[in-house]
Parts: C-alpha cells; structure tokens; sequence
C-alpha cells in the first residue's frame, strides 16, 4: 500500500523540524515546507523527507507549492505549523508593521493554505477514507496578557478559523485538529519575537524546569495523525508542568509541600 503523505510547514525549525522527524519515524512521506531552502535540503538527507521552499505570505508562492504538491502525489494530511511572533508591545505602544505580520503569517496564510489544499485532501480523502487538518495555534489564543495583544489577537483569529472550518467540513471525512501548546522551550520563536536578543530569550525560560521541547508537541501531532479516523481530537491544550495556567509560571525546582495540613 502507499504511504500516506503529510505537507509539514514551518518545517526548517522547532516544532515543524520535529514533526518531520515524527512522521517520519512512523513511516508517513513527508513534504517539509518553509522559506529556508537549505534548512529543508538538510533536513531532507537526513530524514528522507521531501522539501519545497515556499513563504506562505506570498500567494503566488503558494500556488506553485500547490501545484507542485498535485504534481507529485496524494496529500493525506496538512500540519499547519508556520507562524510567529513579533514584539510585546502593548495595545497602545504596538507596531502596527509587526500587528500586520503576525495577522499575515497566522491567519491569511492559514487560510490560504486551507483554500489551496482542501481539493487535494479531498481527492485523498475518497481514494483511502479520510484526511487529516492539524494546526498548531498556541495557549495565547485563548489568554490575553500584557505585551501579547499582537500575537494574542492573530491566534485568537487562527483558533477561530480552525473551529469554524471543522464545522463547515462537517459530514466529510476530514478531521480537523488543533493542537495549542503553552512555553515551548525552540531555538528560534523567542529569539525572533525579541528582535534576536539572545540573552532576553533564554530569560524568558530561566528557572522553569522543564518547559515543553517541540518533540512533546510533535509526538502529540503524530498521534493525532495516527489515532482510528473515528477519533478526532478537536483541541489539545498542552504546557509544562510548571505553568499550571498561561499567566502562573513556577521558576525554581518543583517540590512536593510540606507545609499543607
């Protein structure tokens, strides 16, 4: 029997490079999609994925991935992961430039992207009984906190357009998963939200023990994937142990109380 083909984008870092290497490892063909060709290349002789350079802001850009995507076989499944933030501005002080990127590379380029591949899982979808939608928004999408309005404000959208489109493709068999992970411990999403201040980053992390890796995330998406197609797992809402909620953050090791009667 053929394999069955996922589209991962954001695939030339964090949570994406580690879905490519799940998928992968539970024998799914995998197309890793991102701007950074070479990052893809890399990945690809390691992993024997398949890459495709593509921003996914650019529509005319997207079309020839999808193009290329028809060309070259089924697609089963997308893992929507491209995303980002820009700045914790607040409401008052915000970049509107960096509100406009946030908005485009979360939700324009989600729908886009849903637009462009809803024909070709559909295709799929009537040769081997279902496809698979996984989107990857985050915690912020559902609690605001101070310096977030940007990125709160277009996952927020994005969750929205996830919850939306699984009703609209309600009664065909297509499943549609959102997966909102809270601290994810990656090289590059803080880094770039701070304008690449490597030293802001990592404090954004120092003293939580054990935040998520992207590999938790990834592991969550693969079972998603692979879970009987009876089973649809709507939203999956993961953090560390240390951040019992978006806005309490432990810092320090975690202990069991002595002091509770």
């Amino acid at each position: 029997m053929m394999n069955r083909r996922a589209v991962v984008t954001g695939a030339s870092t964090g949570i994406g490079e580690a879905t490519v290497r799940a998928l992968r490892a539970q024998r799914w063909d995998v197309v890793g999609v991102a701007r950074r060709a070479e990052r893809l290349e890399a990945l690809a002789e390691e992993t024997g994925s398949a890459a495709l350079a593509c921003d996914l802001t650019d529509a005319d850009a997207v079309e020839a991935m999808l193009a290329e995507l028809a060309r070259t076989g089924p697609v089963h499944a997308l893992v929507q992961v491209a995303g980002g933030a820009r700045g914790t501005d607040s409401v008052e002080g915000g970049s509107v430039e960096d509100w406009q990127w946030m908005y485009d590379a979360n939700v324009l380029s989600t729908q886009r992207l849903v637009a462009g591949i809803l024909p070709l899982l559909r295709e799929a979808a009537a040769q081997s009984g279902h496809a698979d939608m996984v989107f990857v928004t985050s915690t912020a999408a559902q609690i605001g906190y101070p310096g977030g309005g940007g990125y709160n404000a277009a996952k927020a959208a994005e969750s929205m357009l996830v919850k939306v489109l699984r009703q609209e493709l309600n009664g065909e068999p297509i499943r549609v998963v959102e997966i909102a992970p809270g601290m994810v411990h990656t090289e590059e999403f803080t880094l770039n939200r701070l304008g690449g201040d490597r030293v802001a980053a990592e404090a954004v992390y120092a003293g939580v023990e054990e935040p998520l890796l992207a590999q938790d995330v990834a592991d969550v998406i693969a079972f998603a994937l692979d879970a009987p197609r009876r089973v649809n797992l709507d939203l999956v809402t993961m953090r560390p142990v240390a951040q019992s909620a978006q806005h309490m953050l432990a810092r320090g090791p975690l202990q069991v109380r002595t002091d509770v009667d």
